[in-house]
């Protein structure tokens, strides 16, 4: 089975690594397409390394409504070659690439009137389902159905009986976004790539208008490391402005910020076997299926204040559970709300000066000579960005290079995923877990939880859940620190978990206990784990302000009140 461990020794001697000789190709962000980019380049045999200024994930591609989906209001947008490309990838993702990650999910959409609309929304839905099986990777998932009011209420009993004249109900699919990136990265690394987080580009190296390397300051450590390639990719997402500015290029397109926040309720204040999708006036609400939870969402608004930690204001939450409540007989409180979380989509701009008009396609651009840059797109077509900028990478350097690999390259932890999958009863006799448990773990990190399972047979007291977040074994904060790259108590829980938005407190009942176990992996005395705590207590707090203010501008401000934890 390959692996990849990315310890804290490992960091170390990748930056090391990267400096000591000239690269083919250097990824600038580690988001879902710089992590994709990286697979793609390192699994065509070229030279390859992965700088991150903060934690995997940690901009957008940790705060999507986490579905890997055709996009079917691109359909009426008469995108249609959008819709087929990213169908293609679900397709791939589900039964090839990440079996282990990306999940079936159904998506109930109530119909409000009687005729017209069953007949223009049902051949919409036929069309997607139709469009899936043409390409072949539609296999997967059931296709979509019709229901009647009665029909559609035993499935959602939630929804008010006046909210609807009948349903169609469609399938899509879903995965945990910032624990997929992880395991990209990883993947990466397994096949040779050199990979760093906390480590910040400062500037470019030049020699006349050639782009030949990059400044890279150790977040962590200190210090800072030149790192040489005969192409770096740009692939900063909302960032690509500012990391273009760097070589006092703009290029011939510029990246705008559209801000979209999700909230998470409890499962058992929506009464319903389905996901919910439902037309707002501007765009569509999700009501998302999320393990013992919902998540809510998104709004669709312009952003340009912090982009690092983006605020979700009262304003915006008002807006959700405003929207959902339209259909709910019981309708939900703030009370109610576990968790909040806000993100940016990096959209590019256009002639509209409304960010839900910005087109979702992507684009690459070689802007000087060793920079490549790659921007827009959204979260279920990384693999096709990622091979579009290696494209375009391959033409500036003096060699034959492989066309790519990644259509045919499972992420790790999908071989044997579904083997181990067949065996859970087995597996959880042997390690006496209860056999959710290894499911969990199975659908967390696939065949993998191999690795996590050793931990627990070291240290039988890691097979224990976290005191105050059940889902989730102490052996997992553990393996995220000593395998997953994880730096700080908030890269935990926030990413390599979700505690942080899916217990009432916020995570920070975990925090202390969590912050322990990570101690002796990544070397902290008692001071550091305190800073640790008290720093993610901080941004919680800074979090519950921010939500407490009526606009976006108060909103950034309140947030802005936890800085970023430095080290020791």
């Amino acid at each position: 089975m390959r692996t990849a461990t990315l310890g804290p020794a490992q960091r170390a001697e990748s930056l090391a690594a990267m400096a000591e000789r000239e690269l083919d190709v250097l990824v600038v962000g580690a988001g879902v397409v710089g992590a994709g980019t990286a697979l793609d380049a390192v699994t065509r045999g070229l030279s390859t390394g992965l700088v991150e200024a903060r934690d995997w994930a940690s901009g957008t591609s940790s705060r999507s409504s986490k579905l890997i989906h055709g996009g079917l209001r691109y359909l009426e947008m008469l995108d249609f070659a959008l819709v087929r490309e990213a169908l293609k990838e679900r397709g791939l993702l589900l039964e090839r690439l990440a079996p282990h990650l990306v999940k079936p999910v159904p998506f109930l959409y109530p119909l409000q009137h009687k005729g017209w609309e069953r007949l223009y929304a049902g051949s919409g839905v036929a069309l997607y389902d139709a469009m899936s099986m043409a390409r072949g990777h539609g296999r997967g998932l059931p296709m979509h159905r019709h229901l009647s009011r009665s029909h559609a209420l035993r499935v959602a009993p939630a929804l008010k009986k006046d909210a609807l004249v009948g349903a169609l109900q469609y399938y899509d699919a879903q995965m945990d976004d910032a624990r997929f990136v992880a395991t990209l990265v990883r993947t990466a690394a397994a096949y040779g790539a050199r990979v760093a987080n906390r480590a910040r580009v400062t500037s470019f190296i030049r020699e006349g208008e050639r782009v030949v390397g990059a400044r890279v300051q150790d977040v962590e450590a200190g210090g800072e490391y030149d790192i040489r390639a005969k192409q770096i990719v740009n692939a900063t997402g909302v960032w690509t402005d500012d990391t273009q500015s760097m070589v006092g290029e703009r290029g011939q397109f510029h990246v705008r910020a559209s801000k979209g926040i999700h909230l998470v309720v409890p499962k058992d204040r929506i009464h319903s076997t389905s996901g919910l999708i439902l037309r707002t006036e501007k765009s569509v609400l999700f009501v998302i299926p999320w393990g013992r939870h919902w998540i809510i969402g998104t709004t669709d608004t312009d952003w340009d204040l912090d982009k690092a930690h983006p605020a979700a204001s009262s304003a915006d939450i008002d807006y959700l559970l405003e929207h959902v409540n339209s259909v709910l007989s019981v309708p939900l409180t703030r009370d109610d709300v576990e968790g909040v979380y806000a993100g940016l989509r990096p959209l590019l701009a256009g002639e509209s000066d409304a960010t839900s008009k910005l087109s979702r396609e992507h684009t690459v651009a070689h802007p000087v000579p060793g920079l490549v840059v790659v921007a827009g797109g959204k979260y279920t077509t990384y693999r096709v960005m990622a091979k579009d900028a290696v494209d375009e990478a391959v033409h500036g350097l003096d060699m034959r290079v492989a066309d790519s690999v990644t259509e045919e390259t499972p992420l790790l932890g999908a071989e044997g995923y579904q083997a181990l999958w067949n065996a859970r009863a087995r597996i959880a006799e042997r390690t006496g877990l209860h056999v959710v448990r290894v499911e969990h773990l199975l659908n967390r990190y696939g065949s993998l939880a191999e690795e996590v399972l050793e931990l627990v047979a070291e240290d039988p007291s890691l097979g224990r859940p976290l005191q105050a977040a059940d889902d989730y074994l102490r052996a997992e904060v553990v393996y995220a620190a000593s395998h997953e790259g994880a730096r700080h108590l908030d890269d935990v829980l926030t990413r390599r978990t979700r505690i942080s938005i899916e217990t009432f407190d916020r995570g920070t009942r975990s925090a202390r206990e969590a912050a322990e176990l990570m101690a002796p992996v990544l070397g902290w005395d008692k001071d550091q784990v305190e800073r640790e705590v008290q720093h993610y207590e901080k941004r919680v707090e800074a979090e519950r302000e921010s939500q407490r203010q009526p606009d976006d501008l108060t909103a950034d401000a309140a947030r802005l009140g936890a800085p970023d934890i430095g080290s020791k």
